[in-house]
């Protein structure tokens, strides 16, 4: 019969439903390759970085053997060197000191004008008040006087 039913057509594997399995087993394959790389770069990262640390401490050792060994003669204009700077910062403390000295003695003078100024504005103050209770004690005087006078 011409019509068959569903035959070998049917069964063979549609082309559009291949192609994902087929994209996903690239990708995978990918990422193998991708993680494997990873894999070998930390490895010779880890190797690059324990050469250099084993360079800079052999670096370490010949320059502590280097300044261990130098002769008394080459040590000497770094040790010149090294206490004219200290006796220059000396020379600027003494002068920071001798400053602060100066303002301190300022300031005790400032103070001492202070409380004199205090001191007579307190005398200042007392002889104000004096002075009007005197007047008051006149002015009352003054009225009684008057009321004693006959009108």
């Amino acid at each position: 019969s011409p019509r068959q039913g569903p035959g070998p057509a049917a069964e063979r594997p549609d082309p559009s439903r291949l192609r994902p399995h087929v994209v996903l087993a690239q990708e995978n394959t990918q990422i193998r390759d991708l993680q494997q790389e990873n894999r070998e770069l930390w490895v010779s990262l880890e190797e690059h970085q324990d050469a250099l640390e084993l360079i800079m401490s052999k670096y370490r050792k010949q320059m502590l053997q280097l300044l261990e060994g130098r002769k008394r003669e080459e040590a000497e204009p770094v040790l010149k060197v090294h206490q004219a700077n200290s006796g220059e910062i000396e020379s600027q403390i003494d002068r920071i000191c001798e400053m602060g000295e100066v303002m301190r003695k300022a300031v005790q003078v400032d103070d001492e004008q202070f409380f004199k100024v205090q001191e007579k504005l307190a005398q200042l103050e007392l002889e104000n008040k004096e002075l009007r209770e005197l007047l008051s004690i006149s002015k009352e005087s003054f009225e009684v006087g008057r009321e004693d006078l006959p009108d």
